[in-house]
């Protein structure tokens, strides 16, 4: 595996020829070459430890924390693997299947407020990137994992969203109208999210949570 800061402290290695077709038609279909490669390398952070890596770096930029994850790769196949071609293939626009190979790794159940969610993290994770690599690192086993929400008796998210949005689903135009309101406290939070009771312990920081939310803010009133 790849060696990173401890704060991209989720990783899992797939090989190409074992990965579900759907997915390697999403690639595909994608425009990526994928005869070169033999694997592929998904990396994730779990907690808050990314976040204090990334502020602690110094990077300026209008994405510090795409810029410190992708470094760090080419950082680490310049010292330990300069023999390996890669493609780091996310960050980046391409609509890539990332639930899908977070589902593959464990990672990833799904949850009533559109976030993935697991056992060890609850919601507070994330994934950093993919990359397509001629390597031979041992491929990993999934993360066995049930869903937390399947085992929840509580209704803390439905019942906390400002908007009303998670009453008989995900209802979408319910939250974005909600979070465009003038003076709407969900602006740079979601408060389903954060009532969640699964691993407390790992929320972001106030810090994290505000620059995380303020640009799917933007993205909001962009798209909305």
């Amino acid at each position: 595996m790849l060696a990173l800061s401890p704060g991209l402290n989720l990783q899992s290695v797939f090989n190409l020829n074992e990965l579900p077709p759907d997915l390697i038609s999403n690639l595909e279909g994608l425009g990526y070459e994928l005869a070169p490669y033999r694997q592929l390398i998904l990396v994730g952070h779990g907690g808050r430890a990314l976040w204090e890596a990334v502020s602690c770096s110094g990077i300026v930029s209008d994405d510090p924390i795409d810029d410190f994850t992708v470094g760090e790769i080419e950082q680490s196949f310049a010292k330990a693997h300069d023999d390996h071609h890669y493609q780091i293939i996310y960050p980046s626009e391409q609509p890539l299947s990332l639930q899908r190979l977070g589902s593959l790794a464990g990672w990833h159940h799904p949850s009533p407020f559109m976030v993935g969610i697991n056992s060890e993290w609850g919601s507070w994770y994330a994934y950093r990137a993919v990359v397509l690599a001629d390597s031979d690192f041992e491929p990993t086993q999934p993360v066995a994992s049930e869903s937390p929400c399947e085992t929840c008796g509580s209704r803390l998210c439905v019942d906390s969203c400002p908007g009303g949005a998670l009453e008989d689903g995900f209802e979408l135009q319910r939250c974005v109208g909600y979070r465009k309101l003038k003076g709407s406290n969900c602006k740079d939070r979601c408060f389903a999210r954060m009532s969640c009771p699964v691993a407390p312990q790992h929320r972001y920081s106030e810090e994290q949570i505000r620059y995380h939310y303020s640009i799917s803010m933007r993205m909001i009133e962009t798209l909305y």
